[in-house]
């Protein structure tokens, strides 16, 4: 292995693209590899590789307010301050908190203080495929960004102890702080589209964010035959913006069956998105050779 490791993330301008799907397949096509799923909002590639995790941590987030029983006065002035409603002179709310500590600085007895709670988990693996890390946040928890790049450091530390050149990164849908986080400083960012007006816009501006890090990126364009006039749109905003396009997946409704069975595409069938898929994930070697 070389020095330096190389990492690709698969992004989504918005949900539903098929970027797990096309993710997934990599994974099943390639060797000597770690794999990271980033999207720790909505992490699902887990039901596809099947880690066995033999590492797992408890992630401390986001601050929330905490009271001492004995020290409070119950005078109200804290509920007068919070401007989320989050705190009452009986109990505080750890789901409305946003951690300001606006209360803490207005208590005039010092019985307030913001303290980490837990937010997620992080895991490390063995998969078929290879060694993975990620992670799930609990539901409506904050400190998402950091909890990705908390798995993306899981990833590299495999990487670099067992000797392997490639990280594939499933990263979020959107243009968020877990976007960001799954895409600073990777060598190939690799937007899945699809030909639909919501699919096209949401692109360009994850284009922008893209570009705005001055990352390499490229796209693929699933289900690109549910609209030939928009995929001819997608593929000349491509070509005006210098966006190699790897790949040109058609609609197959075999996808669903594959997911169904838990297993990537590429080993459940040898259907026409699967071939696709196939072709697409050769351009990105060639690609990443380049790079």
């Amino acid at each position: 292995m070389s020095d330096q490791v190389k990492q690709l993330t698969v992004v989504s301008g918005k949900g539903g693209t098929g970027k797990t799907t096309c993710l997934a397949s990599f994974v099943a096509l390639a060797d000597d590899i770690v794999i990271a799923d980033c999207d720790v909002d909505a992490a699902n590639l887990y039901l596809l590789m099947h880690p066995e995790d033999h590492e797992t941590g408890v992630f401390m987030g986001a601050k929330v307010a905490v009271r001492d029983e004995d020290l409070c006065t119950r005078c109200g002035i804290c509920e007068q301050t919070c401007r989320f409603d989050a705190i009452t002179v009986d109990a505080i709310g750890e789901m409305a908190c946003e951690g300001c500590g606006a209360c803490v600085v207005t208590c005039p007895v010092d019985a307030l203080r913001l303290e980490p709670i837990e937010v997620g988990h992080w895991y490390v693996g063995e998969s078929e495929h290879g060694p993975m890390a990620h992670a799930r946040l609990l539901p409506a928890a904050e400190s998402s960004g950091r909890l990705v790049t908390l798995v993306r450091q899981k990833a590299e530390d495999l990487a670099y102890a067992k000797g392997l050149g490639l990280i594939l990164i499933d990263g979020p849908p959107g243009l968020g702080c877990t976007t960001t986080a799954a895409l600073a400083d990777v060598d190939l960012a690799l937007v899945v589209t699809e030909p639909t007006l919501s699919g096209m816009h949401d692109m360009a501006r994850q284009i922008d964010l893209i570009k705005h890090f001055d990352l390499t990126a490229a796209v693929i364009i699933n289900k690109w035959d549910i609209n030939p006039g928009n995929t001819d749109e997608l593929k000349q905003y491509c070509n005006d913006n210098a966006l190699p396009v790897l790949g040109e997946v058609p609609f197959d409704p075999t996808v669903t069956d594959a997911l169904a069975a838990q297993e990537p595409l590429v080993e459940h069938n040898n259907g026409p998105a699967s071939q696709a898929i196939r072709d697409a994930w050769a351009n990105v070697q060639e690609l990443l050779a380049r790079l």
